[in-house]
């Protein structure tokens, strides 16, 4: 989808990280962006970061494990500018590193409600306005752990694997009914963001972070020795977007992962 001035852009978990750097990109470009996040005072600092650098900006204070707050968001997005032009599902957490069979079931709920469900409420919310204007596009964020495994992180691994196989299965219903909507899943490596200071700050109580946050680094931080800066991954992601790319990788050293993934699962397939 090539972007116009006159676009309009959606981008929750915006107060910080990527969908901060998302939405300097986007103003950049001349677009006018709704910016949400459930952290208010950040948002409020994020928007005002943007204001300054010449952007046309709404921040709108949102939680997106919920289906009413995201459905007013898209009505508040469309009350100030007409339309959505694109919306990026951009929120997600993660809890800190546990193995598997240790991680309690309360744990898993809020990861899920975030970050899956709140991918899941966007598209319920934005995706049939754009079936009847027949163009817009949707960018959900997942992460190179979405196409590999992460130990330790399987809460993380898990959503993410469900945001890629969402996205692509999105992708593949819209080519049917509104060839004009492009569809990308961002599934970056590591990058520099407040992931883990920004999830122990809406998680529930007990989650122990203490060991999850140095460095302020998201994860998959065992899969790469390359660390990303969130402004490069939204110029990245804008290209991918006009080049209606489906998977968004940015990270060139997640190559050799995901390239033993796939001969992993050749291996497996029935002589």
């Amino acid at each position: 989808m090539r972007l116009r001035t006159d676009d309009v852009v959606v981008i929750t978990g915006a107060a910080s990280g990527i969908g901060l750097a998302l939405a300097r990109a986007f103003c950049a470009r001349g677009l006018a962006a709704v910016m949400t996040d459930v952290r208010a005072d950040r948002l409020a600092a994020a928007a005002d970061r943007v204001r300054s650098e010449g952007g046309t900006v709404t921040p709108v204070v949102a939680d997106v494990s919920k289906a009413d707050e995201v459905e007013r968001l898209a009505e508040q997005a469309v009350a100030a500018y007409g339309r959505v032009d694109v919306v990026c599902n951009n929120a997600g957490v993660s809890p800190p590193p546990a193995a598997a069979w240790t991680i309690a079931e309360e744990t898993w709920r809020w990861s899920i409600d975030v970050s899956l469900l709140g991918v899941v409420h966007g598209i319920h919310s934005f995706v049939p306005a754009m079936i009847e204007r027949g163009r817009g596009h949707v960018l959900n964020t997942a992460s190179v752990g979405g196409l590999v495994p992460v130990p330790g992180l399987a809460p993380y691994s898990a959503i993410k694997h469900a945001v890629v196989g969402l996205t692509e299965t999105l992708a593949a219903e819209l080519a049917e009914v509104a060839p004009g909507v492009g569809v990308s899943v961002l599934c970056p490596g590591v990058v520099a963001t407040e992931l883990a200071r920004s999830s122990r700050d809406t998680a529930p109580e007990g989650l122990d972070f203490t060991t999850f946050i140095s460095g302020d680094v998201a994860p998959p931080t065992r899969r790469s020795d390359s660390v990303m800066d969130a402004e490069t991954v939204a110029a990245i992601t804008l290209a991918g977007i006009e080049a209606d790319t489906l998977r968004i990788v940015t990270h060139r050293d997640s190559g050799p992962l995901i390239r033993r993934r796939l001969v992993s699962l050749e291996a497996d397939l029935p002589a």
